[in-house]
């Protein structure tokens, strides 16, 4: 979820050709949550081996990926979180909680044959398991697609790599990445252009976006520790916002009084005891050295044992995966990418 800057955000609309050769720093849970989500059977459920095993999330990953590498040459490496900071606990419990309740709403959906209103249910009420993440971790591996394990959150290393220049932008449909730091943040990066409305059970198309940060504090005036402290006014991870103070709000009190210290007392007094460690997650995160980004090949053998051997998968969307990446490898030992874009 994490802070909700859309109504300042300075964006600009791109395309996918706009990414060609370029390197994003994924936030891989974010990613595999939103497939999870979406890619689910008629009654909500999500698609399974004949063990058990949820695979949703490896086939959405599988195939936007594969098309991004194969067709735009986009050159992803995937960040996992790690352990959460402690701060986040609190909305750690929340969310649990949130999706025990869809579950039970669920049951009763389905219960009824009301599949309409089950789906809806069934989209909030799964959490991305430590075996759902190995999977994604082993798929990528096949791939040869570069991962990095964050020692606590995704978003912030995928911020901390794309401000060490290893990748252009960090890559998420949230916006903490900005609050980490991150020079670029491109949001949408989807190939269908569609979402799914919870509240309408239709959708709306989505259409790439870039935010720059320097370009964004240069609109609004403010900097990055200000942003830190817009956001904890707003509303964070690790805190609730404070009561009728949305982000305009917020805007226009740190424009006047500069800092969360120096806000008329009825505002400090309402403010998380803990907004120092805050600002310190975001403005000094924790944070890793020890990644390398490289392409190591497709193992195209393992690929279909992994995945039409144990998961179950089609042979021709495997087949599929496999051609794009060769694609890509081909590109990439042609130096092709090079004529469409850097990926600096």
């Amino acid at each position: 979820m994490g802070f909700n800057l859309s109504p300042l955000a300075v964006r600009r609309q791109i395309t996918l050709n706009d990414l060609r050769g370029r390197s994003l720093a994924v936030d891989a849970n974010n990613m595999l949550y939103q497939f999870l989500a979406l890619i689910r059977m008629t009654d909500g459920r999500p698609f399974t081996d004949e063990h058990g095993n949820v695979t949703s999330h490896l086939l959405g990953m599988l195939m936007r990926t594969t098309r991004l590498m194969g067709d735009y040459g986009v050159r992803p490496v995937f960040v996992f979180d790690g352990k959460p900071p402690e701060l986040k606990m609190k909305t750690l419990q929340a969310r649990r909680q949130f999706r025990e309740r869809a579950r039970r709403e669920w049951e009763d959906a389905v219960s009824r044959q009301d599949y309409s209103t089950a789906w809806s249910k069934a989209v909030r009420m799964d959490s991305l398991t430590k075996a759902m993440q190995d999977d994604a971790k082993t798929m990528l591996d096949l791939l040869g697609i570069p991962r990095v394990q964050a020692p606590e959150e995704g978003e912030a290393q995928a911020a901390y790599i794309a401000r060490k220049g290893d990748a252009w932008a960090a890559n998420s449909r949230d916006y903490d990445s900005v609050l980490f730091g991150a020079p670029r943040l491109v949001r949408y990066v989807t190939i269908s252009g569609q979402e799914f409305l919870h509240s309408t059970g239709g959708s709306r198309p989505l259409i790439p976006e870039l935010i720059e940060l320097e370009q964004f504090l240069d609109t609004w005036g403010i900097t990055r520790e200000q942003l830190v402290d817009l956001a904890v006014l707003v509303g964070t991870d690790f805190n609730k916002g404070l009561k009728g103070v949305g982000p305009k709000t917020g805007l226009k009190l740190i424009k006047k009084y500069q800092t969360l210290d120096g806000l008329p007392k009825e505002y400090r007094d309402q403010l998380p005891p803990e907004f120092q460690e805050i600002r310190r997650i975001f403005l000094q995160p924790t944070v890793t050295d020890d990644y390398a980004i490289q392409f190591s090949g497709l193992n195209d053998h393992g690929l279909r044992q992994f995945l039409i051997a144990e998961r179950g998968f089609s042979e021709d969307r495997v087949e599929l995966a496999i051609r794009r990446m060769r694609a890509f490898y081909l590109q990439e030992k042609s130096g092709l990418t090079g004529w469409f874009g850097k990926a600096e």
